[in-house]
């Protein structure tokens, strides 16, 4: 019996070592929760799950969907509550079925051209409740909250709270969006969940393996919920998909790039992001981040050298385009590098984060290499969002927020310089001389 209480004990105490690796101390190791499934509270003739998206450099996506299928693809809009003037867009509107599921009319209308920095008030369809959105700015400052693989759990909800308790422009989402995994009334539960902040701020998303959806023979492409509910700005960047795009937003621009669609040399989106990154003016547009799904760096076990094949194909693409930051989900831990390239530490090269821990319901990948790899400057497997400050041409502030329950806790932060800045990294369009500050990179 003593041997026995002794193996117990060792166990458990592997147990609780493994669960705060790279935790801070006085942190204790937060447990998945439960999904949360949202259901229609509002007449079946309303609109639900609005959410609106950036359309080139003036217009919004509104999109939204009804019951009803001879409800309207309008929308009003003014810069007044209740009062739209003459001010209303029809759009388009679109449906799927996927096995035995019928989803309602998805209508997307695209509104503008609307000024920077101000608050809208539109009602959709030309019924129901009113909502608010308050356009980017067109210079600097700007801010980003990012949140990667949020699912819809309690921890969901949380992470959320969180990044609507503090204003923001715009929310990045690396991929991993509901969750529903071919059970398509958890996109409908997902998309009255994220509703109250998607309808108010623009959410530009890309695709994770979550929404791949593909059933061999009937629906061998995939992606047929993603695509037709989360419509995103990929024309308009003259891409030829859905799954990979660009914008720009106060002197920033945005590549989307997609994991899990073709990216060899010899690809569309190769082609594309060769082209795209080529059009970028660094003196116009200083800043450039990416974001993909499966992480190029991650030195956590889960999902370990998914992305290799893709960092193979597109590192040196981003790299010699001077890309600033590169941001992932895929892992649900958060972990940032220092400036790398081609598995080495290179100070031309962009920040790799990895901040897949917006609160799915899979739980936290806490299994991390040990020793941490010297690239590696900090990981912590906790659920969280980040926020991406952009002062100016010159200098951006990033930081991570544990999701502590009810609070919100900044245990990572850092200080960016842009390349365009810099003449060591970027001569042809430095406009000052590069400093270096004890926490900047």
């Amino acid at each position: 019996m003593a041997k026995y209480s002794s193996l117990l004990f060792f166990f458990f105490l592997l147990l609780n070592c493994l669960q705060n690796i790279h935790a801070s101390p006085e942190y204790s190791r937060p447990h998945p929760r439960p999904v949360i499934l949202t259901g229609h509270n509002r007449p079946e003739s309303e609109p639900e799950q609005v959410h609106i998206s950036l359309v080139g450099k003036d217009h919004m996506r509104v999109t939204w969907i009804t019951s009803d299928k001879h409800a309207k693809s309008i929308v009003e809009y003014g810069t007044s509550p209740g009062k739209y003037h003459s001010s209303s867009v029809t759009g388009e509107r679109t449906s799927y079925r996927y096995f035995f599921y019928s989803s309602g009319e998805i209508h997307h209308v695209t509104i503008g051209p609307l000024e920077p920095n101000t608050t809208y008030y539109y009602r959709c369809g030309g019924s129901g409740p009113e909502f608010s959105f308050k356009t980017p700015p067109s210079t600097f400052p700007i801010e980003f909250a990012v949140a990667g693989d949020l699912g819809q759990t309690e921890w969901t909800a949380s992470t959320l709270q969180h990044i609507g308790a503090k204003d923001y422009d715009l929310l990045l989402l690396p991929g991993d969006l509901s969750y529903a995994d071919t059970q398509q009334p958890l996109w409908d539960s997902f998309g009255r969940l994220v509703e109250p902040y998607a309808s108010k701020r623009p959410w530009m998303v890309t695709q994770g393996n979550h929404e791949i959806e593909i059933f061999p023979i009937i629906y061998p492409h995939g992606f047929k919920a993603y695509n037709s509910r989360w419509l995103m700005p990929y024309q308009e960047s003259s891409s030829t998909s859905n799954l990979y795009y660009s914008f720009n937003v106060a002197g920033c621009h945005v590549v989307m790039l997609g994991s899990y669609t073709d990216f060899d040399a010899d690809s569309y989106q190769y082609t594309w992001l060769q082209a795209d990154l080529a059009k970028v003016d660094r003196v116009k547009t200083p800043w450039i981040f990416a974001l993909i799904h499966a992480p190029w760096y991650n030195s956590n076990a889960a999902h370990k050298g998914e992305g290799e094949s893709m960092r193979r194909s597109m590192e040196e693409v981003l790299y010699k385009a001077r890309v600033d930051a590169v941001f992932s989900g895929h892992v649900h831990a958060y972990e940032r590098f220092t400036r790398v390239y081609n598995n080495k530490a290179d100070p031309c090269g962009p920040i790799y984060v990895t901040i897949g821990d917006g609160g799915n319901r899979e739980g936290l990948a806490m299994m991390f290499e040990k020793p941490s790899p010297s690239i590696s400057v900090f990981r912590e497997a906790s659920f969280g969002h980040g926020r991406l400050k952009v002062y100016n041409k010159t200098h951006a502030h990033w930081s991570w927020h544990r999701n502590n329950d009810n609070n919100s806790v900044m245990a990572d932060e850092l200080w960016l310089q842009s390349f365009a800045s810099s003449k060591s990294c970027f001569p042809e369009t430095s406009q000052q001389e590069s400093t270096t500050q004890k926490d900047e990179l």
